[in-house]
Formats: C-alpha cells, structure tokens, sequence
C-alpha cells in the first residue's frame, strides 16, 4: 500500500485533545496531494499523509469517515478541475486516522475521476452503512463496502459530470449536482437507479439536503442565488438570494442554519431555514477564497476550508463569529469528522 507519513506527532496530548473534543477534523489539501488530520481542540495539524498514487500529478479532492471514525476515504480525482482537461483518477484510498497512513485501496479499473464520498446510514446487511462515491467518467455512484473495501454495486446519474452528492438520512435517495449540464439527479439507491433529473440553471455547484430531508439545496453557479429543493415533488420550489455566488453548504444539526461559503466576496452566509432568507454574512479576510463547509456534529462549531489562504475557518455557531483560522496547507479543501 502506498502513503508516505510525512508527520505524526500522535502522543498523550493528542490523545486527551481527541477525547476532549471527540473528534478530529479532517482536510483535504490539493496543493500537497495529502490528507491533513486536525487536532479542533489545539487548532493544530498533527499528521499528514500522502494520498497520492501518481506522485505529483493526481490528488484527492474530498473526505468522508468511517462510521466508527477510524478510516478516513480519499478518492483520488485526478489533476484538473471538473469539465477540464487532465488525468482521470481511478482508485481511493483509506486512511487509518489513528496510525495516520494508508492501510488500503479501491481500484476502479479505470479512469473515472471518482470525486466525493458519503457514507449513508446502517442497512440490512451493512451495519456501518455503505459507502457512495461519485464516479464522473462513468456517469455513475460507485457503492463500496466501506469494511472490506469491495465494489458492491452502481447507480446510474443519467448526466455528465455527477460531482458532488448527497444522501437522505434513511438512505433511500441520493442527490447528485450535475456541474456542467446544470441540473440535479434524482438517485434511487435502494432500487440502483435515477428517478428523475431537475433542471437548476447553467451550472450548478455543490449539494447538501436539511436534516429532515424535506429540502435539497444547490448554489446556482450563473447567478447569486440558492436553489431550494422540495424532495417531496423534486421541483425547486424557492430561490434564496444571495450576496455573491455561493458554493458548498452545510445545515446545522438543528436544521436551522445552513452556512453557505461565498467564494468572490470572501464570506459565508447563513440562511435561516424557517424563512429561506439570509440572515447575516460572516466575514472573512480578504484573499481566504471560503469553498467548502462542514458543522460538527455538537453544533457548536462549524469549519470552512478556504483554498487560497491554505488555511480552515473556525466559526462559534452561537455569536457566528470567526474565533480563529487553522493553517492547513496549500488549497485547502474538502472537509470530514472523523469522531
């Protein structure tokens, strides 16, 4: 197996740090095709790990956990950005959070630019859920045993670039942001196969669903606005303006708040839920280009990565302010909580 530790300082302190915070925070960072592993308590990386199988050249570009939070997924994209030309990755790695190096890989075959993993929740058969991953190339969703590592299956998207997704919280349905083409697959995962496709706009980037699962929401890449979906009739049924453009989104475990990073203007909003309204913008530096969010799981607090500045926004959910930015590393981006 490959992965190159490059550090791992995993001593007493780390450990009081892990149980204390219950968790670690785990980013992505293209700019050195590695896996860095966050101590939240200290603000501080601990370990780094390669997660490169074409050394400079391929690198990851999102993370998912483990349920148990010892394995961190890695799919290797390749070495351009989605529509764009490059290398189209084929496989991914796992990653023990813990030992901090790669314990194991999921070979695709071929080309497939595989881009964002979610693990859904327990089912018959699979008690630690299955793990999804967005497979472009092949218009698909990949479904892995996350235990054993092995292809179980595929969904179809029925669209071309299938970049991000998003998994209802009984796992029956799955969302994906189709990039280019602008819309947004409608998957049914148990029966393996798309109910429909939504038109959004131009270009459509990211993808989350509300923590009830009444509500899809995508950032319309054309226009400052949010597209909000109802699941019930997969129809976008309110557009919530916005500041600038936004990018990735993530509610809060409440289902309150949903933070939208808005990379143009250096902020992140925060649209109330209950009214579909922004209610207030956080402000960042100037230059921190704000992309990716993720709320932990007490939500208390919520991180942002923020790619031009190499470093992760932490922000206190209660007064929403910034308490302080993480250095990470060289484009930072997609985020997970490995508890």
């Amino acid at each position: 197996m490959r992965g190159l530790i490059v550090i791992a300082v995993l001593g007493m302190a780390g450990a009081a740090s892990h149980a204390q915070s219950g968790g670690r925070l785990l980013v992505v960072v293209k700019g050195a095709q590695s896996l860095a592993i966050v101590d939240p308590v200290a603000g501080k990386t601990i370990a780094t790990v390669s997660e490169q199988p074409v050394p400079g050249r391929d690198t990851g570009h999102e993370v998912a956990a483990s349920a148990d939070g010892k394995l961190a997924f890695v799919p290797i994209y390749g070495d351009a950005g989605v529509g764009s030309p490059g290398s189209d990755g084929s496989s991914m790695e796992a990653i023990d959070v813990a030992a901090a190096k790669t314990v194991g890989r999921v070979d695709f075959g071929h080309g497939v630019r595989p881009h964002c993993a979610v693990l859904g929740p327990a089912v018959a058969g699979h008690p630690d859920g299955l793990l999804y991953v967005t497979t472009e190339i092949d218009k698909t969703i990949t479904v892995i045993d996350p235990k054993t590592l092995k292809i179980v299956g595929s969904v179809p998207t029925g669209s071309e670039q299938s970049h991000m997704l998003a998994v209802s919280h009984d796992g029956k349905r799955g969302y994906t942001a189709n990039v280019g083409p602008g819309t947004v697959s409608v998957l049914d995962l148990v029966g393996r196969k798309v109910d429909t496709i939504i038109p959004i706009s131009g270009n459509t980037q990211r993808i989350s669903i509300s923590m009830d699962d009444k509500w899809v929401f995508t950032s319309d890449q054309t226009k400052p606005q949010l597209a909000v979906i109802d699941t019930a009739t997969n129809k976008v049924v309110k557009w919530v303006p916005m500041e600038s453009t936004g990018y990735g989104t993530a509610p809060t475990p409440d289902g309150h708040w949903l933070l939208v990073p808005m990379m143009d203007v250096n902020k992140v909003a925060v649209v109330d839920l209950k009214t579909m309204t922004v209610a207030r913008n956080i402000e960042l530096a100037a230059g921190t280009h704000p992309q990716e969010a993720l709320v932990r799981p007490d939500g208390k607090v919520a991180y942002v990565s923020c790619d031009h500045a190499g470093q992760v926004a932490e922000i206190d959910t209660k007064s929403w302010t910034v308490t302080r930015m993480i250095e990470i590393g060289k484009l930072a981006d997609g985020l997970a909580w490995a508890r």
